[in-house]
């Protein structure tokens, strides 16, 4: 495990390339730097499969003096990855298709944008000069070890083909950093949530799938007995801890889990959200998800040693800000009652 301050990029003179960008994490991700100072410029690659556009509208408003670059196309495009990392200090590699039951439908998709196009972006970054890759791997690879909390020494049980594409993405990351010195640190994100997460589609996650629920009065879909456990991390969080990496230039020899040890059951969440939105919430179970993790908490022992200072969003904060973005949404203004 390794830390450090960056010296090669002028102070913090530094130029990010951000692959997914215009995604849910992307896109959060993307606002934060261009307020960062010492930031000069960020690249935004992706192909619009998961995100969109509009995820980044405003991005470019008059008081942000940050340039973006958005480049439509494939991390499985050499080309384009060549001509978006020319020029780059650090890479910050979140392109994937997201899912665990979109992996099960179409397994090979998995694999090939997640795992393949891993490798294409590790490689694209090794010949634009080694740069300094921060990159998402999921707690999905812990999969069916049971052990809590989750150490990143746990032996890792992945259930579905997402947990294992996941797991490729960073065995191939520090296969890299032991091959060809490529400074890499693989973080394991925990069940992320915020503003600019997708609803009303078939592989929504959770918490968005219960709020497009909530908002529009019908009942809360449930997979399962609802006991289940997840370590809900807010977006924010996520977004200050990948900019620290980058001012800093952390790098890590292990994956990295990137959440603080919270854990709470589908029915304590629907409880809160119901308690914020401030109308009764109608639950409706339905047979168990196929390939879901019963439990997930995070060991955040090695982030902690990492990233002392950084201090992570509460779960209620980050539901009330994440329901005021719901609330901006034409298909939900005004819908039910004032968060409480």
């Amino acid at each position: 495990m390794r830390g450090g301050t960056s010296q090669g990029c002028g102070g913090w003179n530094m130029r990010v390339v951000v692959t997914g960008g215009a995604g849910f994490i992307g896109a959060n991700l993307v606002r934060r730097l261009v307020t960062t100072p010492g930031i000069t410029g960020v690249v935004v690659v992706d192909d619009l499969s998961t995100g969109g556009l509009a995820n980044l509208a405003g991005i470019d408003d008059e008081d942000v003096e940050t340039p973006v670059d958005v480049r439509i196309g494939s991390i499985l495009d050499e080309g384009l990855l060549q001509a978006a990392f020319a020029g780059a200090d650090a890479v910050v590699h979140l392109a994937a298709l997201p899912s665990v039951p979109r992996s099960i439908d179409d397994p090979m998709a998995s694999h090939l944008v997640n795992a393949t196009g891993t490798l294409s972006v590790l490689e694209a970054a090794r010949r634009a000069g080694n740069l300094h890759v921060v990159l998402a791997s999921s707690s999905s690879v812990y999969g069916a070890n049971p052990a809590l909390p989750k150490s990143e020494n746990l032996q890792l049980r992945p259930m579905s083909p997402y947990a294992v594409s996941k797991q490729a993405t960073e065995a191939y990351a520090l296969a890299y950093a032991h091959c060809f010195g490529l400074p890499v640190l693989p973080f394991r994100f925990f069940n992320v949530f915020g503003p600019l997460q997708a609803a009303g589609h078939a592989y929504a996650a959770a918490i968005p799938a219960f709020l497009d629920a909530a908002m529009r009065g019908v009942p809360v879909p449930i997979e399962g007995d609802g006991l289940q456990t997840r370590d809900f991390t807010y977006v924010g969080s996520v977004s200050m801890a990948v900019i620290d990496a980058l001012q800093r230039r952390v790098t890590s020899d292990t994956a990295v889990n990137l959440a603080f040890g919270s854990r709470c059951t589908l029915l304590e969440l629907i409880d809160e959200l119901e308690r914020q939105v401030g109308t009764p919430l109608v639950r409706e179970h339905r047979a168990p998800r196929q390939g879901d993790v019963r439990h997930s908490q995070a060991d955040a022992t090695r982030l902690r040693a990492l990233f002392p200072e950084l201090e992570p969003v509460d779960l209620q904060t980050g539901l009330r800000q994440t329901i005021d973005w719901f609330r901006t949404l034409p298909e939900y203004a005004l819908g039910g009652a004032s968060v409480r």
